[in-house]
């Protein structure tokens, strides 16, 4: 049985040495955080703002409709997709302020989780 050398056309390959380099960790570069922290916020105003503008555009007529569950999508969707940014900006924050703590990893990301709880 080969060991984890092997020799292919007078080459020598140290594969746990290629799956270290392959599976390395690697940060993503700054700016597509700061662009993904905008468009996350973007998506929480744009959220926030379909969710006034409908309450406001509703009549007394719209408001009794309203028992009915089949009028409710466009308020759930604006609940969930502003509750979904929002907490990835969230996340984020802790993230970004647990690597600047410690390099502690997800220990440093639920204390400070706890901390603001």
């Amino acid at each position: 049985m080969p060991d984890s050398r092997e020799t292919l056309s007078g080459s020598t390959w140290d594969v746990e040495a290629l799956l270290s380099d392959a599976l390395r960790p690697i940060e993503p570069p700054e700016r597509l955080s700061a662009r993904f922290e905008d468009t996350m916020a973007a998506v929480t105003q744009a959220a926030a703002e379909e969710l006034s503008d409908w309450a406001e555009e509703l009549s007394e007529s719209e408001l009794r409709a309203l028992r009915d569950p089949r009028n409710w999508v466009r308020p759930v969707v604006a609940v969930g997709a502003g509750g979904a940014a929002t907490g990835a900006l969230v996340l984020l924050e802790l993230r970004r302020r647990g690597r600047q703590q410690s390099r502690g990893g997800l220990r440093a990301l639920t204390s400070g989780l706890r901390s603001k709880l």
